[in-house]
């Protein structure tokens, strides 16, 4: 198969091969280790085998019911049958050829839809095994469309390539064959060249129509991008009152695609009329040809319909061909896309070998490491840092000095590039990701909740937990009482994002989950930065008693909620300035009193 040139779903620049495609696809369809599955796939095309010859013998029997009923046609024909029973039979073979469609579609229903939710799972998993670099330079939108028009493009290549391209090619070489016994080789030419030029024609006109395709589709995704972006920040939307900004916004990509559109749709009528005009001449041809030859006396009225009979089977196939090749060529390169997207290799995974962690104590060592999300921009450089299992740790600095950076790291987003990051003597990188999201539960600064209910949100930090057990936690983050003052209480929604929420109240519900996770690790990432002064008393309290017994390491922004931490280790320009006790730092006068000072100074005025 031919290279497809790059049109409108494919997001990348390359181009995509449908063979390779095809190949990627077959698994899916024919798994190894699934007896049923392929059984299914042989019985289906068996039926469908069957369905392709009832539908090429029935035109003989409307010929010989025709030439029954004609003044000088004889009273018993094929299979000495009447008329009648010459007409019944070609009802029936008419409900057959359907029949057995039906029940084609039926028995392979089942592998289908099999092979449709194995791609999808394995897609949406793929998705997120992949880095958190791949995904802060992704657009989301762009994202769900590459999954989104991958799986469609399967559904459409199941039904359509599988079941009607291949069997229509079948069907016609069956007819020109039933054409050149029961004729001759002249009206199995001209069927022959009306195709071709048919052929010819769809796909030239279609790769004409592929280029106006891509700019309406590429509208059509930027107007989705959009969209998605706008609805994602309808809160910053409204601080702005910037509805009427971003509907012009949405308007200016739509109208690109209103005009894209247009011209799809004037192209799509002059194929459309081309392909009847090569169609209606190939069948007028035929048909002269055979009312020549029924005035001539060499061919019956019979022959004449049943040429007429095999035509429409010709041109209402090759009427789908027209209106289908887009798809399928879209389709191919939608699942291209797909493909590509389970091709792109996660840059932080499991070793062979890895093995589970094993956490004693949660004693965390920083050594010597090293790491850049950019090799041209180093943001750490060399920092050692102990945490001892039990101890709370604070990391503080100006922006950019690289302390958020720690806390992926070790929750495992990146891979150090220099130095190693431990666990109890475990270096991160040799042992499971699960293993070691296990051990670690993250409190971050914006705690984003899912649109369900706020037990489920809680719950979310181990979703086997009992009802008990999901209370407790509730308890312990002091948001028991809220949820209880609620109408729904525990079933209530929270809104896409937790927007229902205060941003306290969601807060709160983090901490719960956290605690619902247990782990022997805790991760405070600027946990209450983003929280007016009283709430984040309330919610320091609650951080303070979470961490009793276990290991905390504290990102902060806001010096006063870390002052009384076993040790604050201070980062500038990724390197270790300064680390102590809240006391003996502010004696030193160096950078951290320079930092608390500047602070209090702020929240002064």
């Amino acid at each position: 198969m031919r290279r497809l040139s790059k049109t409108d779903a494919n997001l990348n620049n390359d181009r995509v091969q449908g063979m390779r495609v095809l190949r990627r696809a077959v698994p899916y369809l024919w798994p190894d280790g699934q007896a049923w599955v392929k059984r299914r796939v042989v019985i289906a095309l068996t039926v469908l085998l069957a369905a392709k010859l009832i539908a090429v013998v029935t035109p003989i029997f409307y010929k010989q019911a025709v030439d029954a009923l004609s003044p000088d046609g004889s009273p018993a024909t094929f299979l000495a049958l009447g008329a009648v029973g010459l007409t019944l039979a070609y009802g029936m073979a008419r409900l057959m050829e359907v029949g057995f469609n039906q029940l084609r579609d039926a028995i392979f229903a089942k592998v289908g839809q099999r092979a449709l939710r194995r791609l999808a799972i394995e897609t949406f998993t793929h998705i997120h095994r992949l880095s958190m670099r791949y995904h802060i330079t992704r657009k989301t939108g762009g994202l769900s469309r590459i999954m989104e028009r991958g799986v469609k493009g399967v559904e459409f290549l199941l039904r359509f390539l599988v079941f009607n391209m291949g069997p229509l090619m079948l069907q016609l070489l069956m007819i020109a064959g039933m054409l050149m016994y029961l004729f001759d080789i002249r009206y199995v030419a001209v069927v022959v060249l009306t195709i071709g030029l048919y052929i010819a024609f769809t796909f030239r006109v279609t790769e004409w129509r592929v280029k106006i395709r891509k700019k309406m589709n590429e509208q059509d995704t930027d107007a989705n991008q959009k969209a998605i972006d706008s609805l994602l920040n309808f809160e910053t939307v409204k601080y702005f009152g910037a509805e009427k900004w971003e509907a012009d916004r949405y308007d200016g990509a739509m109208t690109q695609y209103e005009k894209a559109a247009i011209k799809t749709s004037y192209s799509l009528a002059f194929l459309n009329f081309g392909q009847s005009v090569l169609i209606t001449s190939g069948l007028v041809a035929v048909m002269v040809m055979a009312a020549m030859e029924v005035q001539s006396g060499v061919l019956t009225v019979g022959d004449f319909v049943m040429v007429n009979a095999y035509m429409i089977q010709i041109t209402m196939p090759l009427n789908f061909l027209g209106s289908v090749y887009r798809e399928i060529r879209q389709a191919l390169i939608d699942m291209g896309d797909m493909f590509d997207l389970l091709d792109q290799p996660s840059e932080v995974t499991d070793k062979p070998d890895a093995t589970e962690l094993v956490v004693n104590g949660g004693a965390v060592s920083l050594n010597a490491v090293e790491f850049a999300y950019d090799a041209e921009r180093p943001i750490l450089k060399g920092v050692s840092i102990d945490v001892a299992a039990g101890e709370t740790v604070a990391i503080v600095g100006s922006s950019g000095s690289g302390k958020s950076t720690i806390g992926r790291l070790l929750f495992r987003f990146y891979d150090v590039t220099g130095g190693a990051l431990t666990i109890d003597g475990q270096d991160v990188r040799d042992v499971t990701l699960d293993s070691l999201h296990a051990a670690i539960g993250v409190v971050p600064q914006d705690t984003v909740l899912f649109n369900d209910t706020i037990r489920y949100n809680i719950a979310y930090g181990r979703p086997e937990a009992s009802e008990a057990e999901i209370v407790e936690a509730a308890k312990a983050a002091q948001i028991h009482d809220f949820v209880l003052s609620l109408p729904k209480g525990y079933d209530t929604q929270v809104g896409e994002r937790g927007l229902k929420l205060s941003g306290g109240e969601k807060q709160r519900v983090g901490i719960a989950r956290t605690i619902l996770k247990n782990p022997p690790i805790l991760l405070l990432d600027e946990a209450t930065s983003a929280l007016d002064t009283e709430t984040e008393r309330g919610i320091q309290t609650q951080l303070r008693a979470m961490g009793q017994g276990r290991t905390v390491i504290t990102i902060a922004h806001r010096l006063s909620t870390i002052a009384d931490a076993d040790r604050i280790v201070v980062l500038e320009d990724g390197h270790i300035v300064e680390q102590g006790r809240h006391d003996a730092l502010l004696a030193q006068s160096g950078r951290y009193a320079q930092l608390w000072q500047k602070q209090a100074s702020e929240d002064a005025a």
